[in-house]
């Protein structure tokens, strides 16, 4: 049996949030299995919270020359990944943006609608040059005039292998939201889909964890006959829930200390598993602190508040925190405004 503050200590020990290490950025960012990027800069702010000495340029640099790409991936939604893991992820969750496409409120477009034509089309769109889902929409409708042109527009980011091109994403610099056919700017696409090797990669960042917990993180569906047939440890949480784990894969002395992160919105961590209580308890969850998108403070290891950088660093805390406690945020939040180049103060008050 494994407590929720032992689940707590080994999730932080294998996101590296318990002490930043000296890895490269590809080399986290496929440790984490791709990082969750549908704001431009949160990658960032996961990294730097990760990583030894870490400067958006590091990032922005591998974004520019293409060596990692932002792709709309696990659960349907924009992950930045290597390009080498591209080829590993996007294989295996093609069905599953297919089939979220195709329970959309876009899918009026598809009954009649020859599927080969129209991601042929698309993807010579896309090939031609980088688009909007505007620009898409304009051009699609040329050719199939008695279709919605949003519907058309969008759906080419479901049926086809895209990527979103920089400047979008890249520190300091702004731009829109424009797609190229993922297979011509990375030269390459991917062909085996290994969903165990996925699972197993998944439970050697977020692991122990249920089926219920990757099906969530995934957005897979049918993974219980996969993990049966995986050859993998299995510990009971608290609530006598069955978790999976790697046979050789570490767990963590409950005691273990956690320093104060500050982490993005819609971090890896808080993502990861059906039953969040490991990171924030189900009373905050309900608010709606990581569905509403808002960044959020890790006290003990557990999420204690939420913050924002403008004029300064606002911290609002809604969970009892130490002197001590509230001096380590107040580091932390000094290294985070450095790190994010902005002025002003570190501001504590209750949420």
């Amino acid at each position: 049996m494994i407590t929720r503050r032992g689940l707590n200590r080994t999730l932080l020990h294998r996101q590296s949030l318990l002490e930043r290490t000296d890895l490269p950025v590809t080399a986290m960012v496929e440790r984490l299995v791709g990082m969750q990027a549908q704001e431009p800069f949160s990658a960032y702010y996961g990294l730097w919270s990760r990583l030894r000495d870490f400067t958006p340029d590091d990032l922005g640099d591998l974004l520019t020359d293409r060596t990692v790409v932002r792709a709309p991936l696990h659960r349907a939604t924009i992950h930045l990944v290597t390009a080498a893991d591209h080829a590993r992820v996007e294989p295996v969750v093609r069905d599953l943006l297919r089939r979220r496409f195709t329970s959309s409120p876009f899918k009026s477009i598809l009954p009649g609608l020859d599927l080969d034509e129209f991601t042929a089309v698309a993807h010579a769109l896309l090939v031609e040059q980088p688009r909007t889902r505007a620009d898409l929409a304009r051009a699609l409708v040329e050719r199939w005039p008695d279709r919605d042109a949003e519907s058309l527009g969008t759906a080419v980011s479901y049926l086809l292998p895209v990527v979103q091109v920089p400047p979008r994403g890249v520190w300091g610099r702004s731009g829109r939201a424009m797609w190229a056919a993922a297979d011509h700017w990375l030269g390459t696409l991917g062909s085996e889909a290994d969903a165990e090797g996925f699972l197993r990669r998944y439970l050697a960042a977020f692991g122990p964890a249920t089926v219920k917990d990757m099906t969530l993180w995934s957005g897979l569906t049918r993974l219980k006959d996969v993990v049966r047939g995986m050859d993998l440890a299995v510990v009971r949480d608290e609530d006598g829930r069955e978790l999976f784990d790697l046979p050789d894969a570490p767990l963590v002395d409950p005691d273990t200390p956690a320093p104060v992160r500050f982490l993005p919105e819609f971090d890896n961590l808080l993502l990861g598993h059906d039953d969040r209580t490991r990171v924030i308890s189900d009373e905050d969850y309900r608010r709606g602190i990581v569905i509403g998108g808002k960044p959020t403070l890790l006290v003990d290891g557990f999420v204690h508040g939420i913050w924002s950088v403008g004029d300064g660093l606002d911290v609002r805390i809604f969970r009892p925190v130490t002197d001590a406690q509230r001096s380590d945020v107040m580091e932390e939040g000094a290294r985070l405004l450095k790190f994010a180049e902005a002025s002003g103060d570190v501001r504590i008050t209750p949420a």
